[in-house]
This record gives C-alpha cells, structure tokens and sequence, in this order.
C-alpha cells in the first residue's frame, strides 16, 4: 500500500482540483495507514465525460468480445500474482482478519475469469417475427455506469460489478467507501496493465455525501449500480429515476438462519456462528436470526453462545485471530446502540454485549461477539439490521411458525435452512421470501450464480448470465426481405401492416 493515492482519471493518477485529501484509518489502531484524494463535484465530473470519450469512440465498447476476453483473462492472472498485498491491504483499511481475507480474495479473479468467457461467448437472438422479415437482436453495452461499493467487502463487490459492466463493453466510474478505497484504485491499475485502455475505468474516492452523490446524480450516466445501505439505495434510486436510467441496488439485510431438530446441534451451532460472525458480522447475508425449532433449541443455543464467547479477538493481522474490529467508530457505535436498545425493550444478552476495552484492544473498534435472546418481533433488533457481531435467537414449535419468523422482516436478501430432511427443505427454501438461500450452509457465492435481494434489499441482479445482461440493452434491428415494395396507401385493399 502506497502512502497516498490520487483519483484515477483517463489512465492517470491525478489530485483532487482543490486539493483535498482524506486520512484512511486500521479500525485495529486507530493509525493513518494511507491518504486518498477527496473528489469534488468537479472531478466526478472530468471523470464522467473521460469515460463518455473513451465509450464513444470504441476503443473498447466496439472491440470483439473476444478481445475484451483477452484483456480480462491477462488481468485475472495478474491479479493472482497479488492477492497477498491485496489482502493485507484490505485487513488494514476494514480490519477484517487476514486469515478470511486471504481465503476471501484469492476467488476475486474467478470474476474476471468467468465474464471473459461470456463476452467471448455471448450471442445475440433471431425472434421469429413473421414471413419476409428478420429480426436480428444484439445486446449492446449501455455506455457510462457508475459503481458505487462499500467498505465491507472492497475488492470483492468490486469484482462483482466491475467484471460484469467490462465484459459488456461498457466505461466506468468506480466510487469506493473512503473506509476501504484502495482496492479499486489497484484494480484498475492491474487492469491497464492487462490492456484495458485509458478512460474506461475511472476511480473517484471521497465521502459519500459529495463524490458518491455527485457520481449517482450525474447526467451523463447510463446506469448506477450500488452496494450500500437501504437508505443510500433509496437515494440514489431516486436519482437514478430523475435521470431516466436503470438503478441496481443491493442493500441490507436481517438473514435467518433456521435450525430443524433433525440437525445435529454441533453441526447447527458451527453454521450459526460462521453465518453470524464471519467479518464480525458486517455483511449484508450475515446471519442475525438464529431460529432453532424448540425440541433442540437449548442445546443449540447453549453450544452457539459457548462458540461465541470463545471466539479469539484480536488484532486482525494475526494468523490465530478469529473476530477482529468493526470497521470504524461510527460503527462501533451503531452497534453498541443497538444493543442497549435491545436492552432496553426487554431483551437479554447471553454473552457478549459490551465493547472490549482491554489494553490492546482499547485503541480499536472492537466488541464482544454478541447473542441475545428472550425477543419478540416487536422489538428493534429483531427488525433492524445491526451489522456487527450480534445475532438474536428464537425459538419455533413447527415447520409454519419457522417460515413465518423467516419471512417476517422488511429485507429479503438471504437466508439459510439446516435440515437433514430433503422434502422439508425444499417446502422451506420455497416458502422463504429471499433472493439467495443456503441449505445446510451459509455465505457460499459462486460467479456464475445469481445473487439478487427482495423488499428493501434491493433491486436488479448480480453474478451470472443474468449480471452480464443488466450491462447491455437490447437493439433489435428488423430487415424486409420481400422483393415486392411496400406501398401502404396505393391500394384500398385490406393490407396486413403488423
């Protein structure tokens, strides 16, 4: 990690027009681990039009597939040779534990591998329309589109969107979390390098309220896809849908994790716990609804709630540290907020419930793995999305009160079941209103599997077949083959027109 970036527009690293810079914080320490330019409204805006230039002129939206393949597979080996500075870099700005880390981004160039094979192998469709016509539809790129990731999982929602939006031939703005901004501007380095041109991928870092909203409102953008909040999603859809363009939009969620008592509890204790504190807890599938149907609930609970106490918190370099900080103050103290409102309303904490002081955690963001139970679905932390380290857990007598619990809060992004019986999982998974749902397991994500939210989780479509189309739009282009010219107003005969 260098120890300054600028933004990164038409190939170029270039300051921000005021000068204006931001520090990047370990949420582990609280130390300045690097600068990044802040853009202005200004420089979100040279950024648009360099990737407007560089779309309108073809130097990649009008190449082959197949060459754009190329370029994508040379960055995707590129990438492998630097997934460990990659990983640290990410365990710096997020403090997620370098042992996730490095198991989370060695599958990044798995994106670029599997979109190069659909831009090189991606056809259009000939609709049968009727005799002495034909119908030729081409998917074509959609033109300049705007990314806008978090901070959780910079490089790899990174990769989801960027491969995508690249393989269709489109130009991009990338507008990072100034909590983990790195990883797009070393991106799309490595791509240059591959041989993408200058001006196709372009990185404005900054604060949300400025650069990210300068980016989501701008004119020239023929599409925005974002991974954020529920709130940001609503915002920027609404600008989205001022400028008359499509929005995708991956937001928040409350997964349940649903335990039958076919389970054994071992095994539905050690998913539980990677659902829930995998990234301790700042993911949008994270499970944060324990649900164990009562015949096994206390068994289930009581190993779970031993998983959490004993999990190892520290400092998120270290090879044997299992949990480690929130990713900045601001969310140390949404989380700690939820908590003693949960609290309040009745609740009570199992374990954890407190932030961790002890010296040397006491100059980070850190805080106890946390189980709450005695909840009802009145009260806030079974509504709200917390994101950290706090999972709440339920009991339920049969297969339709599980499904109604699943099923009874405003996100539907995610979920799991655990059942050694197949009929009932397949009823559950059926009856559950969310976009991605594991059976017996949880987090598991694949490029070639579809990954879309329901109600206030979102909208549009990632990974897949599907993704790579959210990138084009269809032009259908219909030719006359008849050899007779068509005169509709010479004749008072009955014509077929349509």
């Amino acid at each position: 990690m260098r120890s300054n970036y600028g933004l990164h527009i038409d190939g170029k690293q270039v300051p921000a027009r005021d000068g204006s810079t931001l520090p990047v914080l370990n949420p582990a320490t609280g130390d300045v681990v690097t600068t990044v330019a802040a853009a202005a409204v200004e420089d979100v805006d040279a950024a648009v039009r360099a990737a407007s230039a560089a779309f309108a002129d073809g130097r990649w939206s009008q190449l082959r597939g197949r060459d754009r393949a190329r370029v994508l597979q040379r960055a995707a080996a590129a990438l492998s040779d630097q997934l460990q500075d990659f990983a640290r870099n990410e365990t710096m700005q997020i403090g997620r534990p370098l042992r996730e880390m490095r198991a989370q981004v060695q599958r990044a160039p798995e994106w670029f591998e599997y979109y190069a094979s659909v831009a090189h192998t991606a056809e259009g469709s000939i609709p049968d329309i009727g005799e002495q016509h034909l119908n030729i539809v081409q998917r074509v790129p959609l033109g300049v589109v705007g990314l806008i990731t978090p901070w959780n999982h910079p490089l790899l929602i990174l990769m989801k969107k960027l491969s995508a939006a690249l393989a269709a031939g489109n130009s991009v703005v990338i507008k990072p979390s100034e909590f983990g901004p790195v990883a797009a501007l070393e991106v799309v380095e490595v791509l240059e390098r591959a041989g993408l041109p200058a001006g196709v991928a372009n990185v404005v870092t900054g604060y949300g309220s400025v650069t990210g909203q300068a980016l989501a409102e701008h004119p020239m953008l023929a599409k925005v896809d974002l991974t954020g909040g529920t709130e940001t999603g609503r915002a920027v859809a609404a600008a989205a849908g001022r400028n008359l363009i499509p929005v995708a939009a991956e937001l928040g969620g409350k997964a349940p994790v649903v335990v039958f008592d076919d389970t054994d509890p071992q095994v539905a204790a050690a998913g539980a716990a990677f659902a829930a504190f995998i990234a301790t807890g700042q993911v949008c599938i994270q499970g944060s609804r324990l649900l164990v149907q009562e015949a096994v609930f206390d068994d289930v609970v009581d190993r779970f709630v031993e998983r959490a106490r004993t999990l190892r918190v520290g400092d998120p370099m270290a090879p044997s540290t299992q949990l480690g900080p929130l990713a900045s103050g601001r969310q140390l103290e949404r989380v700690s907020d939820s908590v003693e409102r949960g609290r309040k309303e009745g609740a009570s904490i199992l374990c954890g419930g407190e932030r961790l002081t002890a010296a040397p955690l006491d100059k980070g963001y850190f805080y106890a793995p946390t189980v709450i139970g005695d909840v009802d679905p009145s009260m806030s932390v079974w509504r709200d999305e917390i994101f950290g380290p706090v999972t709440v857990v339920k009991p339920f007598r049969d297969e339709a009160e599980a499904i109604t619990f699943a099923n009874d809060a405003q996100f539907g992004l995610a979920a799991s079941v655990w059942t050694r019986d197949v009929a009932r999982a397949h009823r559950v998974a059926d009856a559950i209103d969310a976009g991605i749902i594991w059976i017996n397991d949880h987090h598991r994500i694949d490029p070639s599997s579809p990954w879309s939210g329901r109600k206030d989780s979102g909208m549009g479509q990632e990974n897949g077949l599907d993704g790579y189309r959210t990138y084009t739009v269809p032009k259908s282009i219909i030719i006359n083959t008849h050899d007779e010219p068509f005169d509709w107003y010479a004749t008072d005969e009955d014509l077929r027109y349509s």
